[in-house]
């Protein structure tokens, strides 16, 4: 395995079975040994009286620790890590209901290695989503490095249901009652948190994503969701990307700076977009479309798949390289924006069809030039 770029080659050390402590009984258990070692004490940890158990993985044990953790302490339990880079050669996935997996903040290091061509973190079942949604899961306090420049391919799988899994920082299919928080995803192949597969309710909060080959936070089939304090930057494509059945959630302070753009919108219904910034997109600020398709006749919308009933309250969009706001489609009606700036966007502000699917209230345009940069 070649060291990866910008750590020391001492922290991708292979594990050694050092350093063990024999608390195998206790509902807390440290582990501080290599995958060998690790393996023998999750074989005695077994939680007793009904209390869900906890173990604690070292660096040094990589991701393939953390997986084999997670594993042993079932439904309900908790996996924490401490500070460090954890070297992950497949994704680490949180299968089973209640489970936990925390961090000690951006000093916990989930590094992605060279050539492994997978998402790092997935919540929710990998291949099988048959089976219902898993439940209450939680990921927080971890820094995600998708190591994107050492990734030759996007793609990781593709579900027997069609749906497909790229290499994202953090994937979650199928889950509901989800909490993600103060997790930071950077550099990842494709997307940096992705979410599909029938979401429902999910929390996330306090996010951070930068540096991404695609958008820093998409969401796919997505309902019933909370998204608040978001700080997305510099992602090749979106800030944040909404398709495929993105309704009736809310995104609240957000900030999304010198993105492709700052959100890309389709098939999304009923959402409410609260005091979101964008500043410096390369391109338009919000870009909002029906899906088409290619046939023998020409480009075909597709029926269903118009943004409808999008309300956005405070919106501020400032110098980006296009529109502030651009409606590509007259299907998508319904839309409010209630109170907001549009400054200084090089295109200008509100670009829509004639049939004005956008109600506006209350909203400041200024032409490029006349506000400080």
């Amino acid at each position: 395995m070649n060291a990866a770029k910008g750590y020391p080659k001492a922290s991708l050390a292979s594990p050694s079975g050092r350093n063990r402590r024999n608390n195998y009984f206790r509902p807390n258990s440290r582990l501080k040994a290599g995958p060998f070692a690790l393996k023998v004490l999750l074989l005695f940890l077994i939680p007793l009286s009904g209390f869900a158990a906890t173990l604690e993985v070292p660096p040094v044990a990589g991701g393939d620790g953390v997986q084999q953790a997670l594993d042993q302490v079932g439904a309900g339990g908790q996996v924490v890590l401490s500070q460090g880079i954890y070297i992950v050669h497949q994704p680490i996935i949180l299968r089973q209901d209640g489970q936990s997996l925390r961090g000690a903040g951006p000093g916990t290091v989930l590094f992605l290695a060279d050539n492994a061509n997978c998402p790092v973190v997935i919540l929710g079942p990998s291949k099988d989503i048959t089976k219902g949604p898993t439940q209450r899961l939680h990921l927080s306090d971890v820094l995600v490095d998708g190591n994107r420049t050492h990734q030759p391919d996007e793609l990781w799988e593709i579900l027997t249901n069609g749906v497909v899994i790229n290499n994202n920082g953090v994937q979650v299919c199928d889950v509901s009652n989800a909490v993600i928080e103060r997790v930071v995803c950077r550099s990842c192949r494709s997307g940096g948190l992705v979410s599909t597969g029938r979401t429902r309710r999910l929390t996330l909060r306090d996010y951070t994503a930068y540096d991404n080959q695609f958008d820093g936070l998409a969401c796919y089939r997505t309902e019933d969701s909370h998204f608040s304090k978001l700080n997305l930057h510099d992602n090749l494509a979106a800030g944040i990307s909404l398709d495929l059945g993105f309704d009736k959630n809310t995104i609240d302070g957000a900030v999304l700076t010198g993105n492709d753009l700052g959100i890309f919108m389709r098939s999304s219904r009923d959402n409410v977009f609260g005091g979101v910034t964008i500043r410096g997109s390369r391109h338009d600020g919000v870009f909002m479309a029906q899906a088409g398709e290619a046939t023998g006749s020409g480009w075909q919308l597709l029926p269903g798949t118009e943004c409808t009933g999008n309300k956005f309250n405070n919106l501020r969009v400032a110098g980006c390289g296009g529109r502030a706001f651009r409606v590509n489609d007259s299907a998508c009606t319904n839309n409010l924006i209630n109170g907001g700036q549009f400054l200084g966007n090089e295109q200008g502000g509100l670009s829509q069809q004639p049939t004005n699917p956008v109600t506006t209230r209350n909203l400041t345009v200024k032409p490029l030039g006349s506000f400080p940069p």
